[in-house]
């Protein structure tokens, strides 16, 4: 998706730096340091887009299974983990991590937006499942508390998934229910487009190419 979104802006005023990987949640991407890396890179005037919330579910320990898991919900729980090595490791929510993007971005200048997961190819009873239950919901809830923008992703994506119906949605997908090939990929960067148009003020707008 962050590929894809840079050929809908006009790069010659705006320049696209693409910083998510994949496999990481809120908390690997501040153990392994990739936070601290774009937090080094943020400027004045700068939008940063964040979407989180496909790699946070698991229980937090430190096992494999474990290493990428939080807390769920928003709150300022936390729990102590000893990796075997001896370090000491304090978990957070994933509304935690999530502010602390948010605060972070703006202590810089620049304007955080907080994007919700986008669907898995999941289905009930003929419709894709939303995260409107949880990640998503504690996305939004963040956003609100902070005071930034929120582009509903998982909504405006899942729209389309359940117009297309499971068979062609099935087609978007590279082998799992989470991760999409190009096709897959170049919609939901056309989501988060949708999402910018939809956020009046939000003068990241201006950058858009006409389509």
């Amino acid at each position: 998706m962050g590929k894809q979104a840079g050929g809908f802006f006009d790069t010659t005023r705006i320049t696209i730096a693409n910083h998510a990987m994949a496999g990481r949640s809120t908390r690997t991407f501040v153990s392994e340091g990739r936070w601290r890396r774009v937090d080094s890179l943020l400027r004045p005037g700068d939008f940063l887009i964040m979407q989180f919330g496909h790699n946070e579910g698991s229980e937090p320990d430190t096992t494999k299974a474990g290493r990428r898991g939080v807390l769920r919900g928003t709150g300022e729980e936390t729990k102590d983990l000893t990796w075997p090595d001896g370090r000491q490791e304090t978990v957070h929510t994933y509304g935690w991590y999530l502010r602390s993007f948010i605060r972070g971005a703006k202590a810089k200048g620049a304007t955080p937006i907080v994007a919700s997961m986008i669907p898995r190819n999941q289905w009930k009873d003929g419709k894709v499942k939303r995260a409107n239950q949880d990640f998503g919901k504690w996305a939004a809830e963040v956003a609100q508390q902070e005071g930034v923008q929120f582009i509903d992703l998982n909504s405006i994506t899942a729209d389309k998934y359940d117009k297309m119906g499971p068979e062609e949605v099935a087609k978007l997908f590279a082998g799992d229910h989470t991760h999409t090939n190009e096709a897959g990929a170049r919609i939901n960067a056309e989501s988060v487009v949708a999402g910018i148009k939809q956020i009046k003020r939000l003068p990241l707008r201006s950058y858009l190419v006409e389509r």
